[in-house]
């Protein structure tokens, strides 16, 4: 390239630097975003008159109507019951309808566990503490021993049979166990 052409090059690009600095220049190119004014955009609703003109403030301490009794919530929710939402707390309970009570004997809602809550509570303990077993066997590398005594299968089965060939009941004599020796305390890390 010979030396003018450098020149040309050079001044078309401080140029175009130059221009490009302007706000406009970058508007026309369509480089810059244009956003619309967050302020203008406002819609606003129009004003409604209530469909209901007797409605007074409710008083203070009053159930709300619109709420209902735990009952009524519960029976929407599963029902998706939208009829009872202005009945009041001391209304009459709903009948159930034939569909309603095919449902629920399908679903053997009749001989349901009225426990079930302590049974589900019981056996998630039991789980969040094999969890907890898990992790700490996990992170601290240990071996928590369990609970319990540990039959020795093959002398136990000896025992079995000689009790039958004997004719005694098989719950005679002692049963065997498996003793559990202590680990020393760096046995098993090396």
């Amino acid at each position: 390239m010979d030396r003018n052409m450098t020149y040309r090059l050079l001044m078309v690009a401080g140029l175009a630097l130059g221009l490009s600095a302007c706000g406009g220049f970058s508007e026309s190119l369509g480089t810059s975003k244009q956003s619309p004014d967050e302020f203008r955009v406002v819609s606003r609703a129009p004003l409604t008159v209530p469909p209901d003109f007797q409605l007074r403030p409710p008083e203070p301490g009053a159930p709300r109507p619109q709420v209902g009794t735990p009952a009524q919530q519960a029976e929407r929710a599963v029902f998706r019951n939208d009829a009872g939402v202005n009945q009041t707390a001391n209304a009459a309970p709903r009948r159930v309808t034939v569909g309603e009570q095919a449902l629920l004997s399908a679903a053997g809602a009749q001989e349901a566990d009225p426990n079930i809550r302590q049974v589900v509570n019981r056996e998630t303990k039991q789980i969040n503490e094999e969890a907890d077993y898990f992790v700490d066997r996990l992170i601290f590398w240990n071996d928590i021993t369990p609970a319990g005594t540990v039959v020795d299968p093959v002398a136990e089965r000896r025992r079995l049979q000689e009790n039958a060939a004997l004719g005694q009941p098989s719950t005679t004599g002692p049963t065997p166990q498996i003793e559990r020796r202590r680990k020393a305390p760096l046995e098993g890390i090396f």
